[in-house]
């Protein structure tokens, strides 16, 4: 398996959120080993998918993916300081900005599945089976229930402050001490809310790999606003005339071929499609 892991990744992730300066030492790497530089979420990685994909997609091109597993927000910030080649991300009017900003010059569809609300099993804000995400939310402010966030800028995190928008809550004006915003990952938020008795909005493919889900249950899903898509977008070589243009845009070629999209419907945990392929949609 030929992805970056930890602790190298979080630590080249640190120093890349630090503004390091790695530009040219990674892709001097990436061009020494016929490698690319990915910026992508934790939910790719959290969900086990790179591990099932990546390694097929190496086999058939010669090529090593290097991944770089962030929110959303700070892969799209690593691609805009030039330190990937390609951005696999969910969080599309994130993603449409950075193409305004000529940061790329294409955006393709690739895949969606959804987001749930997970919370304790005895849901003292008693929104099980509520099919509308928003009105799970005001229903979790009113009882003080304990809710968890991300807070770190990532597809999820944005999607959550949408819905809490969409329910007509300000949260940052009324923010209080049942809103835990961890500054973490899909994984350690997870974590925590099992820990706290907290609820938290977490993308299904990671929910379905998490290990330690202890009393959390997921109790609202089904809102057609919890879609979930992916976009791969390649750095605009133009700007940043060391991104390997063609290695990337192979990559990119490759998920939203035939075969790939049929390698991403094939990845399941338990029997259970993960992600939905939708290549060439206009979502």
């Amino acid at each position: 398996m030929n992805m970056v892991r930890m602790p190298s990744r979080g630590l080249w992730a640190a120093l890349l959120a630090l503004g390091a300066g790695l530009t040219g030492m990674a892709h001097a790497d990436s061009a020494a080993d016929n490698a690319i530089i990915v910026a992508s979420t934790t939910s790719t990685q959290d969900s086990g998918l790179f591990e099932y994909l990546l390694p097929i997609f190496e086999r058939r091109s010669g090529i090593t993916v290097h991944v770089v597993a962030q929110g959303t927000g700070q892969a799209l910030d690593t691609a805009r300081r030039g330190d990937a080649d390609v951005v696999f991300v969910h969080a599309r009017d994130a993603e449409l900005k950075f193409l305004a900003e000529g940061e790329s010059l294409r955006r393709y569809p690739v895949m969606y599945n959804d987001f749930v609300l997970v919370g304790p099993a005895s849901d003292p804000a008693r929104v099980r089976g509520i099919k509308d995400a928003a009105a799970a939310l005001r229903a979790i402010r009113n009882r003080g229930a304990v809710f968890v966030s991300r807070g770190d800028r990532s597809g999820t995190n944005l999607e959550e402050l949408s819905l809490w928008k969409t329910a007509g809550v300000d949260i940052d004006a009324v923010r209080r001490p049942w809103y835990r915003s961890i500054g973490q990952g899909m994984g350690a938020t997870l974590n925590f809310a099992a820990a706290t008795g907290g609820y938290t909005l977490s993308d299904r493919a990671t929910w379905l790999n998490f290990g330690n889900k202890g009393e959390l249950r997921i109790l609202v899903e089904g809102d057609r606003r919890l879609r979930n898509q992916y976009g791969v977008m390649l750095v605009n070589p133009q700007k940043h005339p060391n991104v390997h243009k063609a290695r990337g845009q192979a990559f990119i070629d490759y998920l939203v071929s035939p075969e790939g999209q049929r390698d991403i419907a094939s990845y399941r945990i338990n029997g259970q499609q993960l992600f939905y392929p939708d290549a060439g949609s206009d979502e």
